[in-house]
């Protein structure tokens, strides 16, 4: 199972007891993807899809982005927030390549009855996110995750930028790397990716950007 970054699992099970309790269809999607053995990693833990929700709620959701998909948890999370907030007006947007791990999430968005507001584009991210930007949706996205190939950060920030309202923002999964990216000797392609998109949001004079050390950590970039 996913847990966050550095927490012992004395924490992690008082986090559970304390927040939010998980949808049943959450905990099966959960439960069913750390049955798959090491790539459950991939998926993000309940605290972070709880501390998501939350934001959903802050800012009145009602678009969403995501790139990186896997089985359909964060997609899931932020359907039943969003759905409960705006009804058949809330919109998802879920980018992936992988049709094997995301015809498992198709299945439990169903059984949430949240499928019908999430458009799953299997194909590069970066294609469909320019054909959006391309056709007009521009500054008409609340929300953006970004959790997928580290070395595309760079990319999907200007583009996730592009189609965010002013006010809006973007997670970026992943930017600890287990804390790789605090090792100087750390210097493959995704470790120098993560380095680099994070020092660019600390410096884009467009943005105000913080990092939090939930899940494997996540960077949190609002549009001004």
């Amino acid at each position: 199972m996913s847990r966050s970054f550095g927490l012992p699992p004395e924490i992690i099970a008082y986090l559970a007891s304390v927040n939010p309790s998980e949808h049943p269809v959450q905990r099966k999607c959960r439960e069913d993807t750390a049955r798959l053995g090491w790539v459950a990693r991939m998926q993000i833990s309940p605290e972070q899809g709880a501390f998501m929700q939350m934001l959903a709620r802050l800012t009145g959701a009602r678009r969403y982005l995501e790139v990186g998909v896997f089985t359909g948890y964060s997609a899931l999370t932020m359907g039943l927030v969003l759905k409960e907030m705006h009804g058949a007006e809330a919109h998802i947007l879920a980018c992936d390549v992988a049709e094997e791990w995301t015809a498992k999430g198709r299945l439990y968005w169903a059984e949430a009855g949240v499928a019908d507001i999430i458009d799953l584009q299997i194909r590069s991210a970066s294609e469909t996110l320019d054909a959006r930007i391309a056709g007009g949706e521009a500054e008409t996205y609340d929300l953006a995750f970004i959790d997928a190939d580290k070395t595309g950060y760079g990319g999907y920030y200007e583009q996730a930028l592009a189609l965010l309202r002013p006010g809006g923002a973007i997670l970026f999964d992943n930017v600890l790397w287990s804390g790789a990216v605090a090792d100087s000797g750390a210097l493959d392609t995704e470790t120098i990716a993560l380095r680099e998109v994070a020092a660019k949001a600390k410096d884009d004079p467009r943005v105000h950007a913080i990092m939090v050390a939930i899940g494997d950590g996540v960077m949190i970039v609002r549009k001004k």
